[in-house]
């Protein structure tokens, strides 16, 4: 189980420029399996999630070449349909929460599609009945082995149908989408996500020869074709990096440019941080985050109420977000609620910033009420454990800001998400060292 040691209280100043998105990245080199034709991915995160994802396709039989840094071509022309059966398989894909959106293009350009339950965070429960129903509806046959904890889906053709979302889940939609568009006639999906990692794989997929309309609305129409081509991708910039290093910005009162943002894809982002008195600057497609010397004062409803942050489905603000506001609000002026609608366990990380002096009431698992310090009080250094990607990197920005050393264990967790996050803060003036 590694470690980071970090020494707090210091600012940091410089430019940071943001990994490819990690969502979209999981969507995107899945995509690769649609076709036997030659992907060229560009931007792709060096991180532990999507190597991972890389190790699962190259077993499976992809031909995968690196390019440079970031850049990769995958080549689907002889697909080893055995592994999904192996033990092998159902070892490996258990690790990886991603490995579900295999299921949707093996089952559209091979008729089958298996998975064991997959891994990832614990941040509650996270269903996969959005997906499963998707491909029932598209005329897939479903079966489960209790035992073994396996899924299976697999239909001689898939036939075109209407279909009306339980909830608008990216991977879900994205899932489905990867399935309909080599199916027969005309598939509509309705309340289907609308983010723009799934917009990113729509243009990626139209590019290949799909007919997708809709793209950017929650009504998406999707003819199918007989096959799919190959193509060349560049992936966005990572939005959960981005909301990250804002708030690591504002804690550390560090001036901080992020560079290369797609300010047009951040959505509700900016605007949120704003409302908890974050100033920033729009630079061509750079964020500037000047100093906040005199910290910074979150906004009260135009009623005089407390503010709120919740998430919800895009244009929403985002959950993978919530832990970073809720860190960055222990040291504003005011106070703040935070609702977690989505998974019930995802702030349970609030007792390390307790024990750090942060002022968190935990109203229940869904919900906390946070009183900023204003900065006259620091948050104090501590030994924590990081139970998810999100949270670990709330709590190392808490040790950033905090007086003294803190150490960070089981930071896999941060690795999943965050490629070189220790060299790259050391490039800025962040005092942290992974033992």
């Amino acid at each position: 189980m590694g470690t980071f040691k970090i020494e707090g209280g210091h600012q940091l100043s410089g430019e940071i420029i943001p990994q490819g998105a990690k969502n979209e990245a999981l969507q995107i080199i899945c995509a690769v399996l649609l076709t036997p034709e030659k992907v060229t991915i560009h931007n792709i995160p060096d991180i532990l999630d999507v190597n991972k994802l890389i190790s699962l396709l190259k077993d499976l039989g992809v031909k995968i070449q690196k390019k440079k840094k970031g850049s990769y071509t995958f080549m689907a022309d002889e697909v080893n349909l055995d592994y999904l059966q192996s033990d092998r398989f159902k070892e490996d894909g258990r690790g990886l929460r991603g490995s579900i959106m295999l299921v949707g293009p093996l089952l559209a350009r091979f008729g089958m599609g298996y998975i064991p339950k997959p891994g990832g965070d614990k941040i509650g429960r996270r269903r996969l009945d959005t997906h499963f129903e998707g491909f029932i509806k598209l005329g897939a046959k479903f079966r489960y082995n209790k035992e073994e904890h396996f899924y299976g889906v697999e239909a001689k053709k898939l036939k075109g149908t209407y279909m009306l979302l339980d909830e608008a889940s990216v991977t879900g939609t994205a899932n489905i989408v990867m399935a309909a568009v080599l199916a027969q006639g005309e598939t509509t999906i309705y309340n289907a996500a609308c983010e723009p990692y799934l917009q990113q794989l729509c243009k990626m997929l139209n590019r290949m020869g799909a007919k997708i309309k809709g793209i950017g609305s929650n009504l998406l129409v999707i003819e199918g074709v007989q096959k799919l081509q190959g193509t060349e991708h560049t992936m966005l910039p990572d939005m959960i990096e981005i909301g990250s290093w804002i708030g690591l910005a504002a804690m550390t009162k560090s001036e901080l440019t992020i560079k290369n943002v797609s300010w047009d894809d951040l959505g509700q982002i900016p605007a949120v941080f704003q409302k908890l008195g974050v100033t920033l600057l729009r630079k061509g497609d750079d964020i500037f985050i000047p100093q906040h010397k005199n910290g910074y004062e979150i906004q009260n409803f135009i009623d005089g109420s407390i503010l709120t942050i919740a998430d919800a489905p895009w244009p929403g603000f985002t959950p993978d977000l919530l832990s970073i506001v809720l860190v960055m609000a222990t040291q504003a002026r005011g106070e703040v609620v935070i609702h977690q609608k989505m998974f019930e366990s995802r702030l349970f990380f609030v007792d390390k910033l307790i024990d750090m002096g942060a002022k968190i009431i935990l109203c229940d698992p869904h919900r906390a009420t946070v009183i900023g310090h204003d900065f006259k009080s620091t948050l104090k250094a501590t030994t924590m454990v990081s139970p998810d990607i999100r949270a670990g990197i709330s709590l190392l920005i808490a040790a950033l800001s905090a007086k003294g050393t803190s150490i960070i264990h089981n930071i896999e967790q941060i690795d999943r998400g965050y490629e070189n996050i220790d060299g790259r803060l050391r490039a800025i003036g962040a005092k942290i060292v992974r033992v």
